[in-house]
Parts: C-alpha cells; structure tokens; sequence
C-alpha cells in the first residue's frame, strides 16, 4: 500500500509540474499574440521588408552653347562575397581561372596569378565583401559582369557593386572655381554655382520600399510609402568655353613667366554683363598653376592706378577739373604731412594736362588735383564715388563676393592723407570683378550691368527660370563725363602707359595699374622686398566696345611688375585671339565693309521683299540662293544675295536687317527680343551660331 500511495504520490507530481509547463507555454502564447504582437510583427517586417533612399541625379552645369561644364557619372566600387549562399563548388573550381585572367586584363594592378591569389584566400578567410577596386566606371561594369562566377549574379557569383555618383569637369580645370564644389561634411562648404545653385541642381531623393525573398534576394515593392526621386535641374551659364581656354592659357603663360604667386582674368560682354570667361590661377606645390580660390570675385585689395578713372570721373562730374586742365607735377614727387607720393619717372613730367595725368598715370598729379580741389569738403569727393555705387557689393549670383573698402570722412581711420591715398587706389578696397563691373559700365555708356554668370534652369530641356541681365544704375555719370573718361582712356593706349597695346587692327582702351601690396602690420615692405599686384582693365574695340577685360597679377617676381608689361600682354593676347574668331571678323565686315556706291545699300532681310524693292528701284541683283532670309553685297552696280543660315537651336545672324524681319526671323526661331534705338541691327547678343535654347533674349542694337 505504501509503495502505490507512493507511486500515486510520484504521478501527481509530475502531472502538476506537466501542467504547470503547459499553463506557461499557453501564457507567453497569449503574451506573444495578445500583448506584444505590434513588437513581434514590426520586427518580423523589418527583416522581410526595407525603406531605401534613391539618391535622385545632379544636374548638369552648361556652358552658354550648351556644351558640359560638370556632370555627374556613376561609378562603382566592386567587392566580391566569396562565400554567396547560392555560389556552388562546381562554379568556383570551374571559374577562378577565368575570373582572375579577367581581372587582370580589364583592371590590371595584378597578375592573373595575383589575383586568384587574393581571392582564394578571401575565400579561406570567408570574407563577404572583398574588395576588388574602387571607382569603376559603368563601361568596364559591364565588362565585369562578363567575367566566369561574377556572370552568375550576386547570389551566385558574388558580385556586389556599390553605385555612388562622382562629379566630375569634362574641360579640367576651365573655370574650375567659378564653376564650384560642395563639401558636405562638417564645415558644409559651398562654392561656385554649385553651391549656389545647389537647390536647383540637387533634385529630390526618392523613397523605395524592398521586400525579402526567400534565398535572400531584394525587389522593389509598390508600396504607398514609395516616393519617386526627382532629378536635378541644368543650370545654363554664360561662360564660353572657346573663350575661357584662350584666356586661362593666356593667363597661366604670364604667370609662369614672371613667376608670379597668382592671377585672375575676367572677360565680360559689355551690353549684358555676361561673363564669358572667368580665369583664376594660383601656383601650387608642383610649380604647375591651379584654379584654387576666386580671387576675380572674392579677393578684395587696393587696386592702385586702375582707381584713377573714378576718382578724376568724380571730379569731371562735380565739374572742379576739366581733361585740358593743366596741373604741375614738378620733379616727380609731392608731400602730404609725413608722406611722399612719387610717380614712377624719377625726374617728373613736369605739367601735364588731365588728360596726360591719366594717360601717364601720374600719382602726384593725381593726387595733387584731387586734394586740392576736395580737401576743404571731402564728402563731396566720397559721395561722388559712392553715387558710382562704388562702395556697394555687386550681389551677383554666386557667393563669397568680397566687400569693397571706401572710407568716409569721419571715419575711425580717416586721416589727412586719405584724399590724396585713395585718389590713385589706396586706402581703398575692390575686387576684380567689381572694379571690371565700373570700366564697362563706361564702355557701355554709363550704363552699369549686374555680371551675370547664369542665364536660365532648365528641366528636361524646358526653361523653366529665367536670369535677365540686370541693370544697378542707368548712368554712372553724365554723357558729358563719360565721353571724356572714353577718350582719357583711348589716350593710355595711344600715347600713354599701354602703348605696347596699340595694334593697326582694332582699337583697345583702358588702363594699366601698378600697386604695392600691403602686408598686415610691416606696411608694403616685407623685409627688403616688396610686392606688387600689376592689373590692366579696358574694353575693346574702342569705338563700339563689345566687350570688357580685366587681367590682374600678384605677386610677380622677376622684376618686371608693371601693369602694362605683365597685365596688359594677358589683355592683348585675348583681344587678338577673340579678333581672329569669324564671329569678329563679321562683325567688323558688317561695320567697315567697303561699299561702291554705284549700287544702294539693299541691307539683309526677307528676300521677296528685297526682290520687289530692288526690282522697284531697277537695280540688278542677282538671285543667286533660294533661301528665304539673305544677306546682300553690293559690287559695282549689282546686288547679290547670300541665304542666311536658320538652324534650329542656333541664333541666326539678323545684322543689317530691319527690327521688323529681324523680330519676326528670332521669334520664328523661338526667341524673344529686346532693342534698342532706330534703324537697321548694328549688334546682337549673343552672336549669330551660338547654341541658344528657346525662349531665350536676343538683345538687338539699333542704328541708323
């Protein structure tokens, strides 16, 4: 009896304990189903189910032809999974030869021995991502994905390839500073267009849902949560690429020459303000020069003699000196206080007229005009300067434009010697692109344009914003005061500072610049040494200026540092090269072409209607083209026609004809157009053949 109850007694037991278990197995059932079913099922959907960003495509950066200035290519960094779960021992032992023979042939860096090497240790260690090269472009991937063992897939042969966008510049370093950077680690840099575009160039990322297949392959799912990416918009920019070649060779080759620290070119169309070439070089740690930093538009310093057109403009405008003005310059020297102003011709000129201070570029003349006729009211020669928005940023399009420097009297550092300092480009700061920006408001009759660097966003070939050019002030100062500064200007060349300039092909105008470089507390001396920036800014041709130039060059060091000599040779070389384009020598045809008068002038248009008026007239011409829109010539007593050229994403050439046929061709052709003055089109902008995109402004210039 003992031995059942005890038996009896064992059973319980074990029932209560099976019971129990039971009891908690049902429990955490209904915890796991009931209470934490939300955690369990999230976590389940995080492992089956995945959110990935799509990065969207940068846009473009193009040159104003439409030609690539950045673009972003997709590049790859390749690895390989040598233990792939669906990779079998048969495909191993039966590829490797082949895949490493592959490798060296289509990435070289290692033998096909090398390479089998590497990969078979990879193997032995069981590395899941081994790399096997970085920044592979999309052409050699295909190539890749030829290869035995990487032909099977990623499952089954172990390819994996990371895909990441590289911006890269088809013309190297052309315009490699303005065209600009983003570096978005911690300091979160910006520079160029790119950064200051970056809100149109960066579209918006996409947002793709993934799912897990059993084996471990991902697809895309259509989900709610899915967000398509939106690609970046193109930026269409001013910049000439034809253009900004000639003027960074010209540039480099002077600096190389002279051996100077750097040095910057701008080339700006004088109608609208469009920068067609903007060069910035600095000499680097392999002797070559580089584009490192905007000095054209973010280096503020004293410009020196270049500063002597606004102050002597300042004083023809509140009408205290007149260019037939005598001033004695004596000996070459004059004292202000405790300082001695010297011109660079030891024994002096002597008296010089305003217009030789200028065309000599006479600091004590200068000076001595400027102090004199301003040193009992000094405000009055500030605010001159001030109402030529001198002392304002030009807040273009891009960032980092330094501040320009001109102090008022009353001043914390206003002295007795600021007058006579700043009257030739002392005690004053400017940059390039500003200083530039007031020498073509001259060449375009007073008329200051904002530079322009972009014209238009584009998205899928559609303008979608449009820049205008924008003018900052109607007139600089009066046409009296402007025709004066033309001609001062005109003198340089022809009989002054810049006569190494003067050519028998066209005329330049301008002036060169000389300036000692401050350095910090030592003043303009560094022990024994000092430096120099040597600058030239002028347009050309001097009659009707088309466009505008400033060279500036720091720092050269082999003793030759004079603006005309270091500078102004930067200068020519662009004038004669742009000069020899077709576009110039059209251009001067159209304006000096020699004409028998025998014939009349018929002009360029519509040729039905030419053919009526002519035939009215009855003056003969030939009828030599079946083209709808002609040029004529005249020769002897006949009129011939030659078609004009009316390709679709090119600016005709519209020169000679009336604002009527000249309207109605470019709107035909899907511009739209502006115009100035009456007459027949003397100028257009841009100039015929340039990739234009529709909607666009041709700037037409009248004259009779």
């Amino acid at each position: 009896m003992a031995v059942r109850d005890e038996i009896v007694l064992r059973s319980g037991i074990i029932y209560f304990i099976i019971a129990l278990f039971a009891i908690a197995v049902l429990a955490m059932i209904l915890v796991l189903q009931i209470v934490q079913h939300g955690k369990w099922s999230s976590m389940s959907e995080k492992y089956v189910y995945q959110t990935t960003e799509m990065p969207a495509n940068r846009g473009d950066i193009l040159a104003m032809d439409g030609r690539l200035l950045a673009s972003s290519v997709p590049y790859y960094t390749i690895y390989m999974d040598t233990r792939s779960t669906g990779m079998s021992g048969t495909t191993w032992s039966n590829g490797i030869d082949g895949l490493s023979a592959g490798l060296e042939r289509l990435l070289g860096e290692r033998s096909a021995e090398g390479w089998k090497a590497v990969i078979t240790q990879a193997r032995k260690r069981g590395d899941r991502y081994f790399l096997i090269k970085r920044r592979v472009s999309y052409e050699t991937l295909k190539q890749l994905k030829k290869l035995p063992i990487f032909r099977e897939g990623q499952f089954k042969g172990g390819l994996v390839a990371q895909a990441e966008n590289r911006r890269i510049l088809p013309n190297s370093e052309l315009a490699a500073r303005t065209i600009g950077y983003l570096n978005l680690g911690a300091e979160g840099t910006e520079v160029g267009i790119e950064g200051s575009f970056d809100k149109d160039l960066a579209g918006r990322n996409g947002i793709v849902v993934k799912q897990r297949l059993t084996g471990g392959d991902w697809i895309d799912v259509d989900d709610a949560s899915s967000v398509e990416a939106r690609d970046g918009n193109d930026i269409i920019t001013t910049i000439d690429i034809d253009l900004q070649d000639v003027a960074s060779s010209a540039l480099k080759n002077q600096l190389k020459k002279h051996n100077a620290h750097h040095g910057c070119a701008i080339v700006m169309e004088v109608a609208t303000g469009d920068i067609r070439a903007i060069v910035n070089l600095e000499e680097g740690g392999d002797g070559d020069y580089h584009e490192t930093y905007n000095y054209a538009i973010a280096e503020s310093t004293e410009p020196g003699s270049t500063f002597k057109l606004p102050s002597l403009m300042a004083a023809l405008e509140d009408g205290v000196i007149d260019t037939g003005d005598v001033v004695d310059t004596g000996t070459g020297s004059v004292k202000f206080y405790n300082k001695i102003i010297r011109d660079t011709k030891e024994e002096g000129y002597g008296k010089l007229t305003v217009s030789q201070v200028f065309g000599l570029s006479s600091n004590v003349g200068t000076s001595k005009l400027i102090y004199e006729h301003y040193k009992d009211n000094p405000r009055d020669f500030v605010n001159r300067l001030y109402a030529m928005k001198l002392n304002e940023k030009l807040n273009i399009q891009l960032k980092g434009e330094g501040e320009p420097l001109i102090r008022y009297p009353g001043d914390k550092l206003w002295s007795g010697l600021s007058l006579p300092m700043m009257s030739h480009g002392y005690e004053v700061q400017l940059t390039p692109l500003q200083i530039l920006t007031f020498y073509n408001a001259v060449a375009n009759d007073g008329r200051m344009m904002r530079p322009r660097f972009v014209t238009a966003v584009m998205r899928n070939g559609h303008v979608i914003r449009r820049f205008e050019p924008d003018v900052i002030i109607n007139s600089i100062a009066s046409r009296n005061t402007i025709r004066k500064a033309k001609k001062m200007m005109e003198g340089v060349v022809e009989k002054g500072t810049a006569t190494n300039l003067k050519n028998a092909n066209y005329k330049i105008a301008g002036k060169t610049g000389t300036a000692q470089i401050a350095k910090g507390r030592s003043g303009y001396r560094s022990g024994v040494r000092i430096s120099y920036q040597a600058s030239f800014v002028g347009y050309f041709p001097a009659e009707n200026p088309l466009y505008s130039c400033i060279i500036v060059v720091n720092a050269p060091s082999n003793g030759v540092y004079y603006g005309n000599l270091v500078a102004g040779s930067v200068f020519r070389e662009i004038s004669d090269k742009i000069y020899a384009t077709n576009f110039y020598r059209d251009y001067k045809n159209a304006e000096n072409i020699t004409r028998d008068q025998s014939a009349p002038e018929a002009g360029n248009g519509y040729r039905p209607d030419l053919n009526t008026v002519l035939r009215k007239l009855d003056v003969r011409h030939m009828k030599n083209t079946k083209s709808d829109w002609v040029a004529t010539r005249e020769s002897g007593d006949t009129v011939s026609f030659a078609g004009v050229n009316t390709i679709k994403g090119l600016v005709p050439d519209v020169r000679g004809m009336t604002l009527r046929d000249a309207v109605y061709l470019l709107e035909n052709s899907g511009y739209r157009v502006k115009y100035s003055g009456k007459g027949k089109v003397r100028r257009q902008s841009p100039e015929h053949g340039a990739r234009y995109f529709e909607g666009q402004i041709v700037s037409l210039e009248m004259n009779m």
